[in-house]
């Protein structure tokens, strides 16, 4: 059986498998792919990928849209069948791309959610108050001056931490590397904790006998490190004890709150777009969307006209 015949979850991973050694895909676009590829070959019924042509696609788009899913999620799912088909013909597989002409429906364009600098300060002084205010304070400090994905947070090796470094070399989406800097409060917290951390696990090889762990923040979880869940978790019990709304505050939002705040305080977008790990500065532009709506509701707010109006 030559491989353009083999089963449709052959061909799936058979495209996982270049995606992760040829791209190095993250693993969570991994699974997404994953995800969306089998629900095609689901919705196919027991066709092959080699024989389903253009209306086909457009049929399970129609579908997508008949289920309820989000225009962003049916924009994704298209583009994985497109990668696929492509990874095919790249392959022989196919002598066409079946999806390759269809135009996805677009994302919506939705504006993050972001925080002022004075809830900011609260989150950041109510990370004190934890039970684990040390490395608490340290994560919320990190992330508010680096705009760290959660992932590349969590994950940090305290190797990037030794030596009081002014900037933190960070792994992102597909191995791509970048530096971001360090503010002063963010040095002098990894500081503290790093003499905190060094403390506790010396005390743990030699008593325990464990191997040092290579993160910054280690946990007994299986990867080894804090998960992101229970940063989330940890996120959620600060903005309780700093008297914000915790559907208000998640480790992404203090994100949009690093990018908003600088560009609000004058910095380039290209500049930003850096620092996030964005590869497309459309992508970053979505905070130009934000200060402009912060813009307009000063003036509607504080502009004599309006009040003389009303």
């Amino acid at each position: 059986m030559s491989a353009a015949t083999q089963p449709n979850a052959h061909w799936i991973q058979a495209f996982l498998e270049a995606q992760a050694a040829e791209l190095d895909a993250a693993t969570n676009t991994q699974l997404a792919y994953a995800r969306d590829l089998k629900d095609f070959d689901a919705w196919l019924a027991g066709r092959h990928f080699a024989e389903a042509g253009q209306d086909d696609v457009e049929g399970y788009l129609i579908h997508c849209e008949a289920q309820g899913f989000a225009r962003s999620t049916r924009a994704r799912r298209l583009s994985a069948i497109k990668q696929l088909y492509r990874f095919a013909f790249e392959e022989g597989w196919r002598e066409d791309n079946p999806a390759i002409r269809i135009a996805g429906p677009g994302r919506d364009q939705r504006l993050p959610k972001t925080l002022t600098t004075e809830e900011v300060d609260q989150l950041l002084a109510a990370a004190r108050e934890t039970t684990e205010p040390v490395r608490n304070a340290c994560l919320m400090e990190l992330l508010y001056a680096t705009g760290l994905r959660v992932t590349e947070l969590v994950s940090l090796p305290v190797a990037a931490a030794r030596g009081d470094p002014r900037m933190l070399l960070v792994r992102g989406k597909g191995g791509k590397e970048r530096m971001v800097p360090l503010s002063e409060p963010a040095r002098a917290a990894l500081t503290e904790w790093l003499a905190a951390r060094d403390a506790a696990e010396e005390e743990q090889v030699r008593d325990r006998g464990k191997t040092p762990s290579r993160f910054l923040f280690p946990s007994r979880s299986k990867a080894g490190h804090l998960t992101r869940h229970r940063f989330f978790s940890i996120v959620k019990e600060i903005a309780v004890l700093a008297g914000i709304s915790p559907a208000k505050v998640t480790p992404h939002t203090l994100r949009h709150a690093f990018a908003t705040h600088l560009l609000e305080g004058g910095a380039d977008l290209r500049a930003i777009q850096t620092l996030l790990g964005h590869a497309d500065v459309g992508t970053t532009e979505i905070y130009t969307h934000v200060l402009d709506e912060r813009l307009k509701a000063l003036v509607l707010e504080h502009h004599p006209m309006v009040r003389e109006r009303e």
